[in-house]
């Protein structure tokens, strides 16, 4: 995806999100902490935008239709979200990354009264996503400004049911949040019956997935991994969604979703997860190192 210029600055001479007009809205692009953040309208949805970072694509929001996921990683997310409990009862969730806050929204019009909090870094993008794209005012979500790993640790023991990590900075997982004693956290704050669901990124040969896998196991009894066939054989870069959990997971539904979504995809678990991961080492605070750039094609 090629990037685009940054537009001309003040409020009068941006191309604001428009829902009220047929006319097709053109490309918002505006500086943000992290980079350039752009809005591109979708032009099969009136009222939906991608939103990408320097051309790394985060997050898409059909304003709408909260329901609809783009993305593969964030349909399979979606799933992981839609068992988690019984149809429509409310959770309390909490989100590492905001980007768009598309899973967000996502869980807040399939699920009335959740309450969620989201912890994203970039205050400047918030500000952008919060103006162009509002959430729903009736909506339970509450937006921090800070570190991923530090406004995890202001969240009390035992509160939440998801917590989902989706945190990038310049298209790159930070160190912080792939070692055992980030996951450590993360346990804390769920609650006996909750389950941590984290977007990884890598490519050929999978060493920084088969390490956040082998970290995941220190800290959850029970893992599955769902992501497109080619990105597990290690032929291509892209995106694996790691699931974790003190409890037995719903594997066969969640297999049986992830195998039908327009874009199939493959869960492992079990054994086939463990001879996945290859005797990888876990990762500490200490050795802790970014997950890997993409290549200049992944986004293209």
């Amino acid at each position: 995806m090629a990037r685009r210029g940054a537009s001309s600055g003040g409020a009068g001479a941006r191309k604001r999100a428009d829902r009220t007009s047929d006319r097709k809205p053109e490309t918002l692009s505006e500086p943000v902490d992290g980079g350039l953040a752009e809005l591109i309208p979708d032009r099969e949805r009136p009222h939906a935008w991608t939103l990408t970072l320097d051309g790394a694509p985060q997050s898409h929001v059909d304003l709408d239709d909260p329901s609809h996921l783009s993305f593969a990683y964030q349909r399979r997310i979606g799933h992981i979200a839609d068992l988690a409990a019984p149809a429509g009862q409310p959770l309390h969730v909490v989100h590492l990354g905001g980007g768009a806050f598309t899973l967000a929204r996502y869980i807040a019009a399939t699920r009335p009264r959740s309450t969620q909090q989201i912890v994203e870094l970039d205050a400047a993008l918030v500000q952008l996503v919060r103006r162009e794209l509002p959430l729903d005012p009736q909506a339970r979500i509450r937006v921090r400004s800070t570190d991923a790993r530090a406004g995890l640790g202001k969240i009390s023991d035992d509160w939440a049911d998801l917590v989902i990590a989706d945190v990038f900075s310049g298209a790159r997982t930070p160190a912080h949040l792939t070692s055992a004693e980030f996951l450590t956290d993360v346990r804390r704050v769920l609650n006996p019956t909750g389950q941590y669901v984290a977007n990884l990124a890598d490519g050929p040969p999978l060493a920084h997935l088969r390490g956040q896998i082998a970290t995941a196991a220190t800290v959850f009894p029970e893992l599955a991994l769902a992501a497109d066939p080619a990105v597990l054989r290690g032929r291509r870069f892209g995106n694996a969604v790691l699931l974790a959990s003190a409890l037995p997971l719903r594997v066969a539904e969640l297999t049986r979703r992830v195998a039908t979504d327009p874009h199939p995809g493959r869960v492992e678990h079990g054994k086939e997860l463990a001879d996945f991961t290859g005797g990888a080492a876990a990762v500490s605070d200490a050795d802790a190192r970014p997950s890997p750039a993409p290549p200049p094609s992944a986004f293209d």
